[in-house]
């Protein structure tokens, strides 16, 4: 095979040293879901910034309690009130979540466990403890101490520490933004009658689809005909809006692939073109300045196999992460025979311990794509695996 050609291996290499992440933005937490956090944040306050409630019931003073047995009952604790409550020793007084304990009080008793007799609070609660329903101020979070460190992923549970600290902008790694361009005189939009010669445009969906798995909501589409100076122009345009472009078709030697040379027109440089591997060998890389292009090939599971392999990992470093496909060894169900030379991408099944190569592997045929929830990877020099064998195997991820 031609020295063009280059290793799969050395073709992600590749990618995770070019791809350069873009420069921090401030953005408001309600934005920033699944980002990367791009500085260290601190508490400006303590969290909670008084002692708090955690329970509906009584507050009091556990001393007091121990020394009188019963307890007065003497006013009541709302949350959110503004007006700072104090506490006579020998008395107690009703509060609710998420209130602040009067000065003097130090326990809350939960409603359950308690008796009235008059305006006397009987306890219950054999088990009662000093503290115990009470969350002390600063618990959560001190005034000035570290809450997030840089490069923590911005999942729902830290949104929501970092808003409860009253954190409302954070500096962020931003998404890339992604076009999709189209190639192919052949594509018809799905809703519309077919003609002879046409098929139904699916890259575009699936692409979509997949890009959305990485919080990437919208991805600008582009459609264009099989014309050297159509898609020339065309690609400005989504270099102009986009930091990664991905097209689709046109990337091998036909009369009618002009996507290496609309790359060309428009300054960009390649990376690589072509890896032994199958499906989608003739997939191309290049750049411009901080621009990135992919061009995958034309049909659709060779598409979403370069699309995971090489682009999904491509748009998470852009995003300042590091996520690829989660590998795992597995014991292969059954025999498969290859030819040496090229890695293979099989679409296959994984029940968490042995894995089968599923049917319809061509790559036009989406069918098998639909079920699989995993890649096997054959390695490049290997032709015979036989059944009971460990293999590599990729797990696709889920919505």
């Amino acid at each position: 095979m031609s020295a063009e050609f280059i290793e799969v291996s050395e073709a992600k290499r590749i990618i995770r040293e070019t791809i350069k992440s873009p420069e921090p933005e401030r953005m408001s937490i309600s934005l920033a879901a699944q980002l990367i956090l791009a500085e260290d944040v601190y508490s400006k306050t303590d969290i909670p910034p008084f002692n708090q409630s955690s329970m509906d019931g009584y507050a009091l003073n556990y001393e007091a309690w121990k020394q009188n047995d019963t307890l007065k009952i003497e006013g009541l604790a709302q949350a959110g009130l503004s007006e700072k409550k104090s506490l006579a020793w020998g008395h107690a007084c009703r509060i609710f979540t998420g209130a602040a304990v009067p000065a003097g009080a130090d326990t809350v008793v939960m409603q359950e466990k308690v008796g009235i007799e008059a305006d006397k609070l009987i306890i219950h609660d054999k088990n009662l403890v000093s503290g115990q329903n009470v969350r002390l101020q600063g618990s959560e979070a001190k005034k000035g101490e570290l809450a997030l460190e840089k490069g923590c992923l911005l999942n729902a549970p830290a949104i929501g520490f970092l808003a409860g600290l009253g954190i409302h902008e954070l500096m962020v790694y931003p998404r890339p933004k992604i076009s999709i361009i189209l190639t192919g005189n052949e594509l018809q939009q799905p809703g519309l009658a077919l003609n002879h010669g046409q098929v139904y445009e699916s890259n575009s969906y699936a692409l979509s689809a997949a890009i959305r798995q990485l919080g990437i909501l919208n991805v600008d589409v582009f459609t264009a005909e099989d014309d050297l100076t159509i898609l020339s122009e065309i690609l400005a345009i989504a270099m102009e809006q986009s930091d990664l472009i991905l097209l689709t078709g046109g990337v091998s030697v036909g009369d009618y692939d002009f996507v290496i040379r609309a790359a060309e027109a428009n300054g960009v440089v390649k990376i690589f073109h072509k890896i032994r591997q199958k499906p989608g060998k003739s997939i191309y890389f290049g750049k411009k300045g901080e621009k990135y292009i992919f061009g995958l090939p034309g049909n659709p599971a060779s598409v979403l196999t370069c699309f995971y392999e090489y682009v999904y990992p491509a748009i998470a470093f852009l995003s300042k992460q590091e996520k690829e496909l989660i590998k795992r060894n597995a014991i292969l169900e059954t025999a498969i025979k290859k030819a040496a030379g090229l890695t293979h991408f099989l679409k296959g099944y994984f029940d968490g311990k042995t894995v089968i190569e599923l049917k319809a592997q061509e790559s036009f045929r989406l069918s098998s794509f639909a079920k699989a929830n995993c890649l096997i990877q054959l390695e490049e020099h290997c032709s015979d695996y036989k059944a009971g064998e460990e293999v590599e195997i990729h797990l696709l991820p889920s919505f």
